[in-house]
């Protein structure tokens, strides 16, 4: 087993299964930011709620809280698919795995559970310290 903190970059091999994790994970966010979009349209929806008159006031309250949480959902959404994109630039340039902090290799566990840490958990722990 290679000692990370010998290592200054992750290997074409290393660097293509961390591509790949981050590709699997971009197409599962843009899945789940298509079903947020489709659910703030109702658009998955055969009924009158749209078009009704007699509303009853907990379920107007119900869909407008449902679709106020399914936007701060689809921000969030685009922040993760934005930084997975950032993540594949930094393969791409020959940065991807090298913390900014430290200037040393994040580890390929955190890389495989966060593929677009920036930030070894060391460097991490030591920013969350007051």
């Amino acid at each position: 087993m290679e000692n990370t903190e010998e290592k200054t970059k992750y290997s074409a091999e290393e660097l293509e299964e961390f591509r790949q994790i981050i590709l699997k994970k971009i197409e599962e966010a843009k899945d789940d930011m298509k079903m947020l979009d489709d659910a703030a349209k109702n658009s998955g929806e055969n009924d009158i709620n749209d078009t009704s008159p007699t509303f009853k006031v907990l379920e107007e309250g119900y869909n407008v809280m449902s679709k106020e949480e399914n936007s701060q959902f689809a921000v969030r959404q685009g922040k993760f698919i934005k930084s997975l994109e950032a993540a594949l630039e930094r393969i791409d340039n020959g940065t991807y795995g090298i913390c900014r902090e430290t200037g040393k290799l994040i580890s390929k566990e955190r890389l495989r559970s966060v593929p677009h840490a920036t930030l070894s958990i060391d460097a991490k722990k030591r920013m969350q310290k007051p």
